[in-house]
């Protein structure tokens, strides 16, 4: 039987941080910040007075419902700083009413006629592992209750079309049951975010998920061919075509509307081949800078690297991946069709032009990835996620933000990002934070730079201190000429970035197209838009337009 899930840190109950590895980080934190980081204990779900059920689904609803507090806990937060903070203080107003686990569509159907009777907020959950706030179920006092909708009883690949290579899948299908239901037939989606564990494919399309692959196909928009969506108005299915001029295009109003339309119970999308062929390197530069002009020579060239993750010297340091001196490039090629060792050839004489040290190269490796410093860092991140767990009840301000930008912009962007969170960090906090960078995806005509920091808080203010610094984080970004998000959603964290960045017009036609698929406006209120009619708050000081 599969453990259950965490409702307060990522993964399952029985993926945990080993005693010697939250030692070690006690240590190495309290070395950093000039301090005696003491371990806390996670909490049990004794710990919380949670709020009774203020909803009771119908008799045809009671098989597929539950109220129980582990899954009402499961399903009240994501997977984000504040979330996790929340969880450690045991402070949980607002779980929802109740969980919903649908098994096909006429399940969705019947719970948003429960709602709509209800008057009860609905919230799309897919895995729970969203950073930004998306699935949040404090929805205020103009809803009669919330409920969950946990999508992951959908999850089966329905049919293949090896022809296309094209698949219809279940949206909530985590990412490894996807690709273990491909395998047989030598596909795969090939999008690997680094929640890939804790993710569903309907969650990927909801988000507009970036995917690990640096350049090419990384966005799921690339992989959307058709979609079914469940709205309170009626079912809308769209049509499989490789490509179309017939005005815009339906999809693309569904992917990345993170819930507020309707609920997405399938799609079908491009596959590829599996990958047999791959070549690798890892280059050093002295300078960041220097490192970001020949990603941009890479993403101009028309390689198309699979992997092109331009890592700063200080974050390489931090995950054993380099000693500080350096900022390190992970470059690597795959194909399911030819031999890469020509393409990472040229792509080295480019990074040898910019100044870049190249290590030994690598080819034909099934798991030359998985070493080296590409492999410290590699591990240092699919770790990461679990490590707040034990850092922010160490009081450890541990967070990220990303976002893209122009080539023309990023030196001076990246310049404004950096010492405006330096400034904060140690403003908020009375000491100097760390503020690093990496590129997680290239393209020609700009960078997705990814920016973490951390810095020592006060248990008693972890949230004031969180809320202060990520708005310089929203405002910085956005100022400065990037995009509010470029993977992590919008959610409630990025409404005030969103409302700059967004079109006005734009944000009206958004808001009609509500009205017509969501006339009561119960889809995911306080994500992107409110509902009309209905005021919907974001986190505390996060509050935007």
């Amino acid at each position: 039987m599969t453990a259950r899930r965490k409702f307060w840190g990522w993964g399952r109950e029985d993926q945990t941080v080993s005693d010697d590895e939250a030692v070690f980080l006690a240590r190495v934190f309290g070395q950093r910040f000039g301090a005696n980081l003491v371990l806390r204990p996670p909490p049990k779900v004794g710990d919380f007075d949670l709020r009774a059920p203020r909803l009771t689904p119908p008799p045809t609803l009671s098989r597929i419902c539950t109220s129980d507090p582990h899954e009402r806990l499961v399903h009240a937060y994501g997977k984000s700083f504040p979330d996790y903070v929340r969880m450690f203080q045991r402070q949980i107003p607002c779980p929802p009413d109740a969980v919903a686990y649908p098994e096909n569509e006429s399940d969705v159907f019947a719970v948003l006629d429960w709602a709509a009777r209800a008057n009860a907020a609905v919230i799309p959950f897919g895995a729970g592992s969203s950073v930004c706030g998306g699935v949040e179920c404090d929805v205020g006092d103009a809803y009669a209750g919330a409920i969950s909708l946990d999508m992951t009883r959908m999850g089966k690949v329905e049919e293949i079309d090896r022809t296309s290579r094209a698949a219809r899948i279940q949206a909530g299908a985590l990412g490894p049951d996807l690709e273990a239901q491909l395998k047989p037939h030598g596909l795969t989606l090939r999008h690997f975010p680094q929640s890939f564990e804790f993710s569903t494919l309907g969650g990927w399309i909801a988000t507009r998920s970036g995917g690990h692959y640096a350049t090419l196909y990384t966005h799921i928009d690339d992989f959307v061919e058709a979609l079914r969506v469940v709205t309170p108005a009626g079912l809308m299915q769209t049509r499989r075509l490789p490509g179309s001029g017939a005005g815009p295009q339906p999809e693309r109003l569904f992917v990345g509307s993170e819930g507020i339309l309707g609920v997405i119970t399938e799609a079908w999308v491009r596959l590829q081949d599996v990958p047999r062929f791959r070549a690798s390197a890892s280059v050093k530069f002295a300078d960041f800078l220097k490192g970001a002009e020949a990603v941009r020579a890479l993403a101009q060239s028309g390689l198309n690297p699979s992997n092109c993750r331009l890592i700063d010297a200080q974050e390489a340091l931090g995950t054993g991946a380099g000693d500080g001196s350096a900022s390190l490039l992970v470059l690597a090629f795959e194909s399911a069709d030819h031999a890469q060792e020509p393409k990472l050839t040229r792509a080295l004489e480019l990074v040898r032009d910019h100044g870049g040290v190249v290590d030994a190269p690598q080819a034909k490796s099934e798991g030359q990835h998985r070493e080296g410093a590409a492999g410290a860092w590699r591990n240092a991140f699919l770790r990461a996620p679990f490590y707040r767990e034990v850092l922010v009840p160490m009081g450890v301000i541990v967070d990220t933000f990303e976002t893209a930008v122009t080539w023309d912009r990023f030196p001076a962007f990246h310049a404004e990002v950096t010492r405006r969170m330096g400034d904060v960090l140690k403003r908020v906090t009375g000491k100097p934070g760390s503020v690093t960078c990496r590129f997680t995806h290239a393209y020609p005509d700009g960078p997705a730079p990814y920016y973490s920091f951390q810095a020592l808080g006060r248990m008693t203010a972890l949230l004031e201190q969180w809320q202060e610094i990520k708005a310089v984080a929203n405002d910085v970004v956005v100022s400065a000429g990037g995009t509010i998000t470029h993977h992590h959603a919008v959610g409630r964290d990025h409404r005030p970035g969103y409302a700059r960045e967004c079109p006005p017009l734009f944000a009206e036609a958004l808001r009609a197209a509500k009205a017509s698929v969501d006339p009561n406006g119960l889809m995911n209120p306080g994500v992107l838009i409110d509902p009309a009619g209905r005021k919907v708050g974001v986190r505390g000081a996060m509050a935007g337009v």
